[in-house]
């Protein structure tokens, strides 16, 4: 493909420390794949839950596509997460885990034109974990600044 989409959860690592991860195919229609490409993607408040065997992606947000007149979408509709048997029993023994999550940590496109989701396994820093990231972050950055 000759256009390169990855849209990052930002947030999503200062909030969460990530223990694991995966990457899942993710069940759009046609107006969503085509908001995708256009990076109309938000992941403000989205998180994935299982369903009757099943990991579903909340309130993750796709905006609408201009020129899908009748065929356009729910913005903010529960999405199917494609995942193997294995890696959903595996990970749905980990959710019930006292503090465990799985939060979107990203959305692009493969080599193959499909939509992929990287989900996360993570647990809620604490506002000393917070504090102590935003100081590696600026220790980082100030060491770059003095290499350059």
């Amino acid at each position: 493909m000759a256009q390169n989409i990855y849209i990052k959860n930002r947030p999503a690592t200062f909030e969460y420390a990530i223990e694991d991860k995966l990457k899942a195919g993710i069940m759009l229609t046609g107006s969503e794949i085509k908001s995708i490409r256009n990076s109309r993607v938000s992941f403000n408040d989205s998180y994935c839950i299982f369903y009757k065997g099943e990991l579903w992606v909340k309130s993750l947000f796709i905006g609408e596509y201009a020129n899908a007149g009748y065929a356009a979408h729910v913005t903010t509709r529960e999405r199917k997460l494609l995942l193997t048997k294995k890696e959903l029993r595996k990970w749905e023994n980990k959710i019930k885990e006292k503090g465990f999550s799985i939060i979107p940590l990203a959305m692009f496109i493969d080599d193959n034109g499909y939509a992929k989701l990287e989900i996360g396994l993570g647990k809620g820093k604490k506002l000393y974990d917070k504090r102590e990231s935003i100081k590696n972050r600026d220790a980082d950055r100030d060491l770059k600044r003095y290499l350059k």
